[in-house]
């Protein structure tokens, strides 16, 4: 009896085992969530491995060997499937498969259609939040290869997935903090009367409109050191005074936006500094004969960047000649009319909330400049220290590289939070209770703008699950001429950048595969040499540069959102007004500056000649606004 028994439980038992043998329990796969058409690809199967074992991957009839093994990894680089539709995928030894799965591979064009929408959809119905939920919505259905089930899933994995996961993203989370902890420490400040104080010193002397905007440019330059404690810090600071002066928000806007991640670009310490090092030393690795570090690759590249030189450059221009042109000219007679500006800031969240105004300055009290002053310049200060303290090494390009600079963003508006709460109440201007009152005021300012950068952010993660920059990147071919790639470059980032609205992750997904095709490039014709290196100094210049122009004209950019949100304008508003001055500045940077620059034209001959451009366009265009 106990021998039959055991006869039937052995066969089952014999079955698993081989099983668990053939298709290796133990192997996990590191693939692409989904697959684009002739997009090379790379797998990476962890497990227990043999050297001399040999290994086969078998993707629909075609067969591939492994580019490298170890003892616990698989590699597999540079994979292209031809056909789209649904793949088997097995990973076979002499014994047979020993892991399979399967892969839906979709058209590349696809990959472009989830950023395409949001613009399309943002333009069309000016409403930013639905229009970006839509294409996220999209951008998950096309992971299911638009499975007609998928369609409810979809939405669901949109919200719980994508939206949850940018949400708990540590450096999301920092900015977020940061950006509602700033929020605070400005509505602690505008209570306190200490805005007021800024204004009434700034307005002795900027006492007209023309004196108004070369302040709030001069402002803009000297807040240098992060791109989001610029827009927030002028915008906020600035938007008092351009009502007493009638100066429209749209041109608030513009000023901000245009002085924050132009001047955080090339000043030489940023919180944008570090990261850049940080990925152009990512992608040097492999690169034979290059013998330039990261940060002097970067150092060389400011010169070449165009585009910051000349955004900051015509904003002297427009605000010391007093002219406009574009929508802008509308929107300035509007404010000088004294026709009060009332946006609709449904989306992106004014000093004007459901209940009523929540940033106001409590009546009969002082108005001291120094209650701004002081939170303000605690903030500098104490960003520089825990950038420099939060980092390690003997030199400035160490220190940059290792440093936690959003850490140094959450800690020091803390700090500044602080200490404007302690100005408030130590002068007995505000008590503890108005104080909280006022932060939380400050807070709920910035919660609507959040939320669409919250979707923004999410955006971008489905653009990069959808491989959007690989594809448009293997548009360009492997032809490319030496002299015009620069130019390409700053095409393709400025598309990128402008599909997803974020030049960080435009950086981040551009610059490895940039550096390696722009020095492939030279080598094949010749040019890898020290005389040349202005190809690739340009090249590392106009993906950030491309990045910075897009993020200029996208309404669904981070810096464009927080901008409208600090300085109460309507985002399309800031967009159409703003975008016929980086229209402008970007032609002239593309045209004489990044072009010619890849025939080997000095760069400070083309900078002039754009800086030459951009007085003409003022002078033949503009118009005056009295």
């Amino acid at each position: 009896m106990i021998e039959p028994m055991k006869e039937i439980f052995r066969l089952p038992l014999i079955i698993c085992l081989l099983s668990c043998s053939l298709f290796g329990q133990n192997i996990s796969v590191d693939a692409p969530k989904i697959l684009l058409k002739n997009i090379g690809f790379n797998l990476v199967f962890s497990g227990e491995f043999d050297d001399n074992t040999a290994y086969l991957l078998s993707i629909s009839g075609q067969n591939f060997k492994p580019d490298q093994i170890t003892g616990e990894k698989l590699f597999f680089s540079k994979i292209k499937i031809s056909e789209t539709g649904t793949h088997s995928v097995s990973l076979s030894n002499e014994l047979g498969a020993i892991y399979q799965f399967n892969k839906n591979v979709i058209s590349g064009w696809i990959s472009v259609l989830p950023p395409l929408i949001a613009i399309i959809l943002a333009f069309m119905s000016r409403s930013v939040i639905p229009s970006l939920f839509a294409a996220i919505w999209f951008g998950v259905w096309s992971l299911s290869s638009f499975r007609m089930g998928g369609i409810i899933s979809s939405l669901l994995d949109s919200f719980h997935y994508y939206i949850l996961n940018t949400l708990i993203d540590r450096d999301h989370a920092v900015i977020t903090l940061f950006t509602l902890m700033l929020g605070g420490m400005v509505g602690i400040v505008y209570r306190s009367g200490g805005m007021h104080g800024i204004i009434q010193h700034m307005i002795k002397k900027a006492n007209t409109p023309r004196k108004g905007q070369i302040a709030i440019w001069l402002f803009g330059i000297i807040i240098f050191f992060d791109d989001y404690s610029n827009t927030l810090i002028v915008g906020n600071t600035s938007r008092l005074l351009c009502d007493k002066l009638k100066i429209s928000r749209q041109k608030l806007a513009y000023l901000v936006d245009s002085t924050s991640a132009p001047v955080a670009t090339i000043a030489v310490i940023t919180t944008w500094i570090g990261f850049q090092v940080g990925i152009i030393a990512d992608a040097l690795p492999g690169l034979d004969g290059l013998n330039e570090s990261a940060y002097m690759l970067f150092i060389h590249s400011i010169p070449y960047s165009f585009y910051p030189f000349l955004a900051i450059i015509m904003v002297g221009f427009v605000v010391f000649s007093g002219k406009d042109f574009g929508p802008m000219v509308h929107a300035e007679k509007q404010a000088r009319m004294g026709i009060q500006y009332k946006p609709d800031m449904s989306e992106t969240e004014t000093e004007s909330g459901s209940d009523g105004d929540d940033l106001f300055v409590k009546k009969n009290i002082p108005h001291r400049a120094i209650n701004a002053i002081i939170p303000i310049a605690v903030l500098i200060f104490s960003m520089f220290y825990f950038i420099f303290t939060s980092g390690e090494g003997d030199s400035l390009k160490d220190i940059l590289g290792s440093s936690d600079t959003f850490g140094a963003l959450m800690h020091s508006t803390l700090l500044s939070a602080l200490v404007a709460a302690g100005l408030a109440i130590s002068q007995g201007i505000l008590n503890l209770t108005e104080t909280l009152d006022a932060w939380f005021s400050g807070l709920k300012f910035m919660l609507m703008g959040m939320l669409v950068l919250l979707l923004a952010w999410a955006l971008a993660d489905i653009s990069k699950d959808l491989h959007t920059a690989d594809y448009i990147v293997s548009t360009l071919g492997d032809s490319i001429p030496m002299s015009i790639l620069p130019t390409i470059i700053f095409l393709v980032a400025a598309a990128t950048a402008f599909g997803t609205g974020s030049s960080w992750g435009v950086m981040a997904i551009l610059m490895p595969l940039v550096i390696p095709l722009t020095w492939a490039v030279m080598v094949n014709n010749g040019a890898a040499t020290p005389e040349n290196y202005h190809i690739l100094y340009s090249s590392i210049a106009c993906v950030l540069t491309g990045a910075v122009w897009a993020d200029h004209c996208s309404p669904i950019s981070d810096t464009t959102i927080l901008t409208s949100m600090a300085s109460g304008c309507e985002l399309m508003d800031h967009v159409w007004t703003q975008m016929p001055y980086a229209l402008s500045t970007g032609a002239a940077a593309l045209l004489l500056g990044t072009l010619p620059a890849g025939f080997g034209a000095p760069w400070w001959i083309l900078l002039l000649l754009g800086i030459l451009s951009q007085g003409l366009v003022i002078r033949y265009f503009g118009r005056t606004v009295n």
